[in-house]
């Protein structure tokens, strides 16, 4: 007698429990990476920038320059506040491309996984001064950090100075619209 043809076999669907499961695990994984920053002595290379505090490096995700807070952005239909353009193109310009370093201090993520980090380009430039520099950012900080004196006197020569959105006018964009009249 023949033996019985055999029923190739299906594949199945993964169980809600072999998905929560597999989500889980590449969430804890994700963490795991971005826990810690590299030692301080590696090198990286600015992939793009985000916003004006925010910079994809890469081998390491999105960074946020700690210490400071730039103008934002806006989404969708928001407009975005005064120098938030000018600060992101700043940024790019110092920063895209280039080789950079990476240092801590103290929390290493902030509430939307990113690494906080000092920006340090190869040749010495502390980005997050920098954009203080030029006042296209102010000092935002919730405890003591080593470098706090320096952020505050690159801060106050933009004040002196009157630069960025300590006095300037933001540069208003042409209108890429006409109402018809």
């Amino acid at each position: 007698m023949p033996a019985p043809p055999t029923r190739p076999t299906r594949l199945t669907r993964p169980t809600r429990l072999t998905r929560l499961v597999l989500m889980f695990a590449s969430l804890a994984t994700a963490s795991v990476a971005t826990q810690s920053l590299p030692r301080p002595d590696q090198t990286f290379v600015v992939r793009f920038v985000v916003d004006g505090d925010t910079l994809e490096v890469a081998g390491v995700g999105r960074v946020r320059l700690l210490g400071i807070d730039a103008p934002e952005l806006g989404s969708g239909f928001e407009t975005p506040a005064p120098f938030a353009r000018e600060a992101r193109e700043r940024l790019a310009s110092l920063s895209v491309g280039r080789w950079v370093r990476l240092e801590s201090d103290g929390e290493l993520q902030d509430a939307y996984a990113r690494a906080l980090a000092y920006v340090i380009r190869t040749d010495g430039l502390l980005l997050n001064g920098e954009l203080l520099r030029a006042g296209l950012a102010r000092i935002s900080i919730r405890r003591s950090l080593r470098r706090l004196g320096e952020l505050r006197r690159a801060e106050e020569e933009a004040q002196r100075a009157r630069r960025g959105i300590w006095g300037e006018r933001p540069s208003i964009p042409n209108r890429s619209f006409r109402i018809p009249r």
